[in-house]
């Protein structure tokens, strides 16, 4: 059997050396604890990390973050790390995501199988190497431009957030929700970690890093208004921002994406993004679940 052990500072190496076996759908795992570092007082991107290990190796991890989200990232022991982390943690669970298959189970683990869901897919993971970015006529003839928003722009952004989060994840316009689309807009403009795109003056579409690290980005939030979409704005903005990232010597982007979104599939495919064949599973449950 498996020791369980609560990740503390000092278990960086062990981790990272886990998720890199499983780097695809790990983003979320290696990029808050880079972020935020292993302790957990509910600040963003921290979180409880419970891991098994075998002969002084991780062999399963899950977290349960500030936001009520768990990740796991668990092929092996997912009950026990599971239950072990919403123990530890002490926190309502507003979601969960990872590996579609493990996703799946954890529902069932936790007696959360027949809980309403706002949104609840097995979602087609995408990679794509920079140096294969397929960069749209538009943005290479500069007839728009991809560039970092200004501050007098991230009221317009919180509105577009929260327009994001009620169509692409089946979320309610609420107070609540304002209130975290205006800390998300802040964190990624402290960041840098999203990009606009202007054409003829006008903002046209938007997109965002949910999960950053040296090696390899995680598209998020793609968003353009209906009435501007069909022109290939967004595209241009998802390149602009992978020419970025290959700027700072980032190696490879991926991205998940539901399966009737095939608007989206289309416009990936069309700047290089590849199905790697894995699927990524997101749950996020109508109520926090005590």
């Amino acid at each position: 059997m498996p020791t369980l052990k609560t990740l503390q500072p000092g278990d960086e190496v062990s981790l990272e050396e886990f998720l890199l076996q499983h780097t695809d759908t790990s983003m979320f795992l290696r990029s808050n604890w880079r972020a935020a570092g292993l302790l957990d007082e509910g600040a963003r991107f921290q979180g409880t990390y419970v891991a098994a290990y075998l002969d002084e190796s991780i062999v399963a991890v899950a977290a349960h973050f500030w936001n009520g989200m768990i990740i796991v990232q668990a092929p092996v022991y997912l009950p026990e790390v599971v239950q072990a982390v919403v123990a530890q943690s002490g926190r309502a669970i507003s979601g969960i995501s990872g590996p579609a298959a493990q996703v799946e189970a954890t529902k069932s683990i936790l007696g959360l199988s027949n809980t309403p869901t706002q949104l609840d897919e097995h979602e087609i993971l995408f990679s794509l190497a920079l140096r294969d970015l397929q960069i749209p006529e538009a943005l290479a003839s500069a007839k728009v431009q991809c560039r970092l928003p200004h501050p007098e722009e991230l009221e317009l952004l919180i509105e577009w957030c929260v327009a994001y989060n009620v169509e692409a994840l089946g979320k309610t316009d609420t107070p609540s929700l304002r209130l975290a689309c205006d800390r998300i807009i802040e964190a990624r403009q402290d960041m840098g970690m999203h990009w606009v795109l202007v054409a003829e003056d006008t903002l046209a579409s938007y997109s965002a890093f949910n999960a950053s690290l040296p090696d390899i980005v995680q598209i998020g939030g793609v968003w353009t208004p209906p009435a501007l979409r069909g022109k290939g704005y967004a595209k241009s903005v998802v390149a602009g921002s992978l020419l970025d990232a290959r700027s700072l010597l980032v190696k490879r982007a991926i991205l998940f994406t539901g399966h009737n979104n095939q608007a989206a599939q289309a416009v990936y495919q069309q700047i290089g993004f590849l199905p790697t064949g894995e699927k990524y599973g997101l749950v996020l449950f109508e109520e926090t679940q005590a």
